[in-house]
């Protein structure tokens, strides 16, 4: 039974295209949002000196968590969406936070709103978190409590004890 030259190809093209297809299905872009969802209308509408508690939950919801050591006097509304390439790190794409504070009152006296500057790159060291102390290797790690526990005057069963006679 002979090949033509022509199916040959037309099988050579098709598991070419199939491959390629699952390599780019594969290594796709993740669009990710995580927090708050933004809208500007709503969020311009708070303003300082007009708006209090009540007025700022009602268009705004709930804050995605209050201020912990001004006495609940700030309300932080946070979104920011990633991006990922197949199995790579996210890096953010936008971010914004809203700030709402409020004085003693409940009422609204400033809304500060800031973006991807507030990002930290953070790189480990080397893969090692840095410690106090000694500097330990296997054996004496497996090995260094040999004869520690139960020694005289330990507190062991070859210290013994006074309160009982026998």
């Amino acid at each position: 039974m002979r090949v033509s030259a022509s199916r040959l190809r037309a099988t050579a093209v098709i598991v070419l295209a199939g491959g390629t297809l699952a390599m780019t299905a594969g290594c796709a872009r993740i669009r990710d949002h995580k927090g708050y969802v933004v809208d500007t209308t709503l969020t311009d509408t708070v303003q300082p000196g007009i708006d209090n508690r009540d007025s700022v939950a009602k268009p705004l919801g709930r804050p995605s968590f209050e201020g912990e050591f001004d006495g609940d006097r700030s309300w932080y509304y946070g979104s920011r969406d990633t991006r990922q390439f197949a199995f790579g790190n996210p890096k953010p794409v936008s971010q914004t936070i809203l700030t709402v504070r409020f004085d003693a009152a409940g009422n609204v006296v400033a809304v500060d709103r800031a973006g991807l500057e507030k990002v930290a790159k953070i790189s480990p060291e080397g893969g090692k978190t840095p410690t106090l102390g000694r500097n330990r290797g296997f054996f004496s790690e497996l090995f260094g409590n040999i004869g520690q526990v139960g020694g005289a005057g330990g507190g062991g069963a070859a210290g013994g004890t006074t309160d009982n006679p026998n």
